[in-house]
């Protein structure tokens, strides 16, 4: 008596999983307890298929939307009410549980097959004819409960109501025209019709840029930016390729006369010179990775072998910084000679810091030091190197095994006594001697027009630093 159902409107409601299907009933198959719907829509929702297929244990509720139609049907409309047994819900009928979805196909119409409704929902044309066998316990909260499977938790519902329709690749491939493309790769346009259109509509855009190139129009870089006019012989170069040369002691001179007119003291040019210089010995030492908080029993140890001038005066300033910033610092001074009033000005403020000075190299540690920052040197009297206590405080570094950084060392003309990993040039970097040494600049803050001045055009080659290291061209 089924047959008397066909055509009739009906609200299938098969639980969460596969949702809400309405449609009309085209046929009901009681030895595999299906039910298929003709013109479905699923969840309020077309579905892309002409007929899907239910099975009777996915069914949790069946509706008649359509009942005077059902009741007035004209073969025997009194077994009607009796006959909705034969495709009740599973939950209904015990002689439903442990019947498995399956495929099935109707060949009662002329077009595309129906397809079946697996666990997972409406499958795609590759799955019409494959059937999902899944636990009727893990899907109803049985012993699997709320565990899902994999693919569920993956895919999830069914979403892609399209994917019966395969991507048309050639097609779409055919479209791609590669003349045209790479023609505007070469900058050049092939003889089709379409890449001259393109290269028509490339010549009226404006110039693409690379992700790693300024899209600001600039002056091409001039490296060149300082020139002098005495030569020192060296010219220096600094990391982003600026030109760096080298002046003679007799225009470094000069120079620092012109800024003192202009009130950049003597002085202001020695705590620049010692916060830039102690800045440099700090990030030597280690920086923020050996001064810290928590390493105050492992502090730096630091030697300043200074001599009585400028020089020297230099050295004192930066190890009052450095003391300032917890370095265990020890100067060497000699006593015994006549010393500048800078120096000595230097020498009290240093005291105020709590660091250790000596007079005899016998007073300096035997074991390596951390650094050693030598001011020993001076440009104005080069005799110096010829008196006791240079000469020993010169073979003491050299023999400590610590590293040297030297401050405004002696030009090229006078040989190196102490051989220095680092050597700071203040301003402008003098011909040094030929060394190992690494060359670095400090900025003392003379101002442009100062360098004017003396006839040295100049452009700032720090950038955001005070310190640049100099690479020898």
């Amino acid at each position: 008596m089924a047959t008397n159902w066909l055509g009739s409107v009906v609200s299938i409601n098969c639980g969460p999983t596969l949702g809400v299907y309405q449609g009309e009933v085209s046929s009901v198959d009681h030895a595999n307890q299906n039910i298929s719907l003709k013109q479905p829509y699923h969840n309020g929702i077309k579905c892309p298929v002409p007929e899907v297929t239910l099975s009777a244990r996915d069914i949790k509720e069946l509706k008649f939307l359509d009942i005077q139609n059902t009741v007035n049907k004209p073969s025997s409309g009194q077994k009607a009410a009796t006959e909705p047994s034969s495709v009740s819900a599973g939950r209904h009928s015990q002689s439903n549980k442990n019947t498995h979805p399956h495929a099935t196909s109707s060949s009662s119409h002329s077009y595309t097959a129906p397809i079946t409704i697996l666990r997972r929902g409406l499958s795609n044309s590759r799955w019409a004819t494959q059937g999902i066998t899944k636990k009727n316990s893990v899907r109803n909260g049985g012993a699997g409960g709320p565990m899902r499977s994999k693919d569920d938790e993956c895919f999830g519902h069914w979403t892609d109501e399209d994917l019966g329709t395969d991507f048309d690749f050639e097609g779409n491939l055919a479209l791609f025209d590669k003349a045209a493309v790479f023609s505007q790769i070469d900058g050049t346009c092939s003889h089709s019709s379409t890449a001259q259109h393109h290269c028509t509509q490339n010549e009226q855009k404006p110039l693409s840029y690379r992700h790693d190139e300024n899209i600001l129009e600039g002056k091409p870089v001039i490296y060149r930016q300082i020139t002098v006019p005495l030569h020192g012989g060296k010219e220096y170069c600094t990391d982003s390729g600026l030109v760096v040369p080298s002046i003679p002691y007799e225009l470094y001179k000069r120079l620092l006369a012109a800024a003192e007119r202009w009130g950049l003291s003597l002085e202001r040019r020695m705590e620049t010179i010692g916060v830039c210089s102690s800045q440099m010995a700090l990030t030597l030492l280690g920086g923020p990775n050996r001064l810290t908080p928590k390493n105050i029993h492992q502090r730096p140890t630091v030697v300043l072998l200074c001599g009585p001038h400028i020089q020297g005066a230099h050295g004192i300033s930066c190890g009052r910084h450095l003391a300032n910033h917890e370095v265990e610092v020890i100067l060497f001074l000699p006593n015994f000679v006549k010393m500048q009033e800078l120096v000595t000005s230097e020498v009290n403020l240093y005291s105020r810091t709590g660091g250790k000075q000596v007079a005899s190299v016998r007073d300096l540690p035997m074991s390596p030091v951390d650094l050693v920052i030598n001011c020993l040197d001076c440009h104005e009297n080069p005799l110096l190197r010829e008196q006791s206590w240079y000469q020993s405080a010169a073979d003491w570094a050299n023999q400590n095994r610590a590293p040297v950084l030297s401050i405004d060392p002696a030009v090229s003309e006078q040989r190196q006594t102490v051989e220095a990993k680092w050597t700071l040039a203040l301003g402008l970097p003098m011909p040094l001697a030929d060394t190992e040494s690494r060359v670095y600049l400090c900025d003392i803050g003379i101002p442009k027009l100062v360098f004017q001045e003396v006839g040295i055009s100049y452009h700032s080659p720090f950038g955001c630093k005070f310190v640049i290291p100099l690479h020898l061209t």
